[in-house]
């Protein structure tokens, strides 16, 4: 095994591991080099190689920081973001902001419950969410509060849906979602829009807006 192979298997080893969470510090080169008795370019070189495979950011002046890992999901899906952040080795979090009757709810008829909060993974902030649930289609909602379970995790369990239409796009955060999404103003986002339906009838409608560099969404295809 080369010094380089050892360097980068030992500070994969540790972030795997959970020893090095997102966001520590890894040694800076001129104590690599110390550490592994070898030249700076072999260090740059398995840093680099940490960089590429998205285990690591380095960042100039600043040093090398485990990276936190982008979560994919398929675009054809309606995914759990609990069950998808948990699956990444990330600790999940959901946070009710809001919960009160929809006054307006576009195509999704009235009543509906408007519930408002915000996911997070790793504990940082990974995706705000605004949420209407047609109350005719789903009655048992308005007894739920939302407060230890996030909307989507609960419909997904209660609730078959049997059609969905995405609807997704870049953007740029407003002063209060990157307030709450830990951005600067204007910071880059992913904004997903969603329907669902139940033999025709809408269920759920949701806005769900990702950090960009948390978040990208995979789709796999066969001829």
């Amino acid at each position: 095994m080369t010094v380089e192979a050892l360097i980068r298997g030992d500070i994969e080893a540790r972030i795997h591991s959970g020893e090095w969470k997102p966001g520590h510090r890894i040694p800076f080169e001129h104590e690599l080099v110390t550490a592994y008795g070898c030249s700076r370019a072999t260090v740059s070189k398995a840093l680099g190689g940490l960089a590429k495979d998205g285990l690591i950011e380095r960042r100039r002046k600043a040093g090398s920081f485990v990276a936190h890992p982008q979560v994919h999901s398929a675009v054809l899906e309606v995914p759990d973001l609990a069950q998808v952040i948990a699956a990444r080795g990330e600790d999940y979090r959901w946070q009710l902001t809001g919960r009160r009757g929809a006054e307006s709810a576009g195509e999704l008829a009235l009543p509906a419950l408007l519930v408002e909060g915000l996911h997070y993974g790793g504990g940082e902030p990974f995706a705000l969410e605004r949420r209407l649930i047609a109350l005719t289609e789903v009655p048992e909602a308005e007894q739920e509060s939302f407060v230890d379970q996030a909307p989507g995790t609960w419909l997904l369990h209660h609730v078959p849906w049997t059609a969905a239409r995405h609807r997704i796009r870049a953007v740029e955060a407003n002063v209060g979602e990157a307030k709450a999404l830990g951005l600067r103003p204007r910071g880059a986002c992913l904004e997903l829009d969603r329907t669902t339906w139940r033999a025709g009838q809408i269920v759920t409608h949701v806005r769900q807006l990702f950090r960009g560099d948390r978040y990208d969404l995979v789709a796999e295809f066969k001829p």
